[in-house]
């Protein structure tokens, strides 16, 4: 909608402005990993991050929550009240707000689903675009998300000397108002040094991925039967950790917990993962995904070929997180070059 700049001296003032209203949370240092958590200041930021150990999901489809709870004999189950306070992510990458786009694609299909859009609109995005590669494992500019597209109210790019801050919705508007610590200027002549900004920072980034990220669902479309799967099986213990700290991974399934007097109970839903060896199992017994590489297949083809089928996009923002989580070693960069030099000695 419109940029502004934002002095570095002053983000300070900017997180201070954030929480008069709000609860604000951002990248902090955990030992020697990177979290989302509360701030009280712009002092507890790290703008500088690895991907944090979890995406900032959690924050719209909890890891647990409860749906609502029944009384024994009665007929209907009350939901849960969802009363969010009203929160601003701050600094998000442009990986995890892609992931987010993934995420509200799923929950707004109809039928929507009433608990994340309660939470969807309690929450203020802002991101912080990467002027540079976080890692090794990070496959953004295959995926085509090293760059700020969409899903964000305002992103902030770092220009050396200050900050870019794009306003992109009605909400970040608002956020910015008419404060005197935002400078206007002729906004083509900040779209020009923005452009250049972005246009430099490409020689930064490597392709790890051997193939065009257009050519990807055409390549798993033609390995279903690869051996691959079965060489990534061996590795594979079936912990789930990709899936956990994936961000666009949504499966969860649903328990319900009775009072020990049985007069009633709660409904909680909480994630679940496709790697687990009972997640499709089905009465009597049967497993149709008992091997570990059929699971391992089925996680890969949720993120390069399924969604484009069904939302026409693909659902792995290149983050990494699956990688450096993996106990077993196991990387997606690895499996995919596999994958794309199999076919090509097709």
């Amino acid at each position: 909608m419109r940029y502004v700049y934002l002095e570095k001296d002053n983000l300070g003032k900017f997180i201070d402005l954030l929480k008069k209203d709000r609860k604000v949370v951002g990248p902090v240092r955990k030992e020697n990993q990177f979290v989302f958590a509360e701030i009280d200041s712009a002092e507890d930021l790290v703008l500088e991050y690895r991907p944090t150990i979890l995406p900032p999901k959690k924050y719209f489809f909890p890891q647990k929550e409860t749906l609502g709870s029944f009384k024994m004999g009665a007929v209907r189950m009350d939901k849960t009240a969802i009363d969010i306070e009203p929160t601003v992510i701050f600094a998000a990458h442009t990986c995890d707000i892609d992931g987010m786009e993934c995420l509200e694609v799923v929950f707004y299909n109809d039928p929507a689903d009433p608990y994340y859009k309660k939470r969807r609109k309690a929450i203020t995005v802002i991101g912080y675009e990467c002027m540079a590669p976080c890692d090794d494992c990070a496959t953004c500019v295959t995926m085509d998300t090293h760059k700020p597209k969409a899903g964000y109210d305002i992103m902030i790019t770092d220009i050396g000397e200050r900050y870019i801050l794009h306003i992109n919705s009605q909400q970040g508007d608002e956020l910015i108002d008419d404060n005197p610590i935002f400078k206007k200027d002729d906004e083509s002549r900040i779209k020009s040094i923005l452009k250049e900004v972005q246009k430099n920072k490409l020689s930064k980034f490597d392709a790890k991925l051997k193939a065009d990220f257009r050519d990807l669902q055409g390549i798993f479309k033609k390995s279903f039967k690869s051996g691959v799967w079965e060489d990534v099986g061996k590795k594979c213990v079936s912990c789930g950790n990709c899936t956990a700290v994936c961000p666009t991974c949504y499966c969860f399934d649903v328990h319900d917990s009775v009072e020990l007097d049985m007069s009633g109970g709660e409904r909680k839903r909480v994630w679940d993962s496709c790697q687990l060896e009972e997640f499709a199992e089905v009465a009597g017994g049967e497993n149709f995904r008992e091997e570990r590489s059929s699971r391992q297949k089925h996680r890969y083809y949720r993120k390069f070929d399924y969604p484009l089928d069904k939302y026409n996009k693909f659902f792995c923002t290149g983050c990494g997180r699956c990688t450096r989580t993996c106990m077993a070693g196991i990387s997606l960069i690895e499996t995919v070059n596999n994958l794309t030099k199999e076919n090509k000695n097709v």
